[in-house]
């Protein structure tokens, strides 16, 4: 009770400090007025989204012939007054942070969910072939299933190809919070202005970085802690990061990258067919059909009695 009465006297001086910060901190402020996409709604957008993706596997259950067109007419109803909505506050908070008027910002929002939807066939024709990808890469899987319940890889590659759609209309904010849900989710961190090729599969997945520019090929497979990243971080004359530029990585057709591979520069190109083995750092470009691997340590043992043993330091190769 004591207490309390100590916080009830302190409390406006305290609720006024805060405030007051609010002055000196306007970056990272919103009291423009305008509401914000909610991140719980963009979330519930994505699990209608898996629904009508993977119908029978995610929501309603015992989905059959008879009532699927029903079923999936309800759900895509719902799903479109949800992103007309979040649409619609990311398009006028844009506005409002460019200072442009905002005009015809609702018919632009209704225009991208309706495009959204239509796009959804597509999606889901190479959303099956990443899963086959899945199922035909690892042999630990038994049925196809297996891989859509629970694969983390099949789940973040399938939020990124939504959230890469909804990226390519040129929605903001929206496809971001999608992807950081799922890394948040899997640990697999793919940015939905990746560039993303038929039949990819991640296996295990924890750790994978995939940055904004990169470019994969058809047929390629990553394992965990893979990181396809920038090499550097260009500057303008004010010392501000240049954006839009290519900075990530290009990896070709029939890929395979080992876990603990990290590959980075906007210019590096990794040719069709190349397999990185794990652990192996590049930032140049490799041919066509090139292995690249880091050479076995010898293993040296020594007593337990005796002084520090010398360690053999690992050598890079290519094959």
């Amino acid at each position: 009770m004591r207490e309390e009465l100590k916080l009830k006297g302190r409390l406006p001086s305290l609720v006024r400090a805060i405030v007051e910060s609010y002055a000196r901190t306007r970056e990272i402020n919103h009291l423009a007025g305008t509401a914000l996409p909610d991140r719980e709604n963009i979330i519930e957008i994505l699990h209608i989204m898996l629904e009508v993706v993977y119908p029978g596997y995610f929501g309603e259950k015992g989905v059959d012939q008879n009532t699927i067109e029903f079923h999936i007419g309800a759900e895509v109803e719902r799903l479109h007054r949800l992103l007309f909505d979040q649409v619609s506050r990311a398009i006028i908070h844009e506005c409002k942070r460019l200072g442009r008027v905002c005009t015809f910002c609702e018919d632009k929002a209704e225009e991208v969910a309706i495009d959204f939807i239509a796009r959804i066939p597509a999606v889901r024709d190479t959303l099956a072939l990443d899963v086959q990808a899945g199922y035909d890469g690892d042999p630990a899987a038994k049925t196809l299933d297996e891989i859509i319940f629970s694969y983390p890889g099949v789940f973040a590659i399938t939020v990124y190809r939504m959230a890469h759609e909804l990226h390519h209309l040129g929605v903001p904010l929206i496809p971001r919070i999608m992807t950081e849900y799922a890394h948040t989710l899997t640990g697999i961190d793919i940015h939905p202005g990746a560039h993303i090729g038929k039949s990819f599969f991640i296996d295990h997945g924890t750790g994978v970085v995939i940055g904004e520019t990169t470019i994969i090929g058809d047929n390629v497979k990553l394992y965990q802690g893979v990181t396809l990243g920038a090499l550097s971080f260009p500057k303008d004359e004010k010392g501000n990061l240049l954006r839009g530029m290519k900075r990530h990585p290009t990896l070709e057709d029939d890929v395979t990258i080992y876990s603990g591979a990290t590959i980075l520069g906007g210019e590096t190109v990794i040719g069709k067919g190349s397999v990185i083995g794990g652990n192996v750092w590049l930032t140049h470009s490799v041919e066509p059909g090139t292995k690249v691997v880091i050479e076995d340590p010898q293993l040296r043992f020594a007593n337990p009695s005796s002084k520090r043993p010398k360690k053999a330091r690992p050598k890079r190769r290519r094959i």
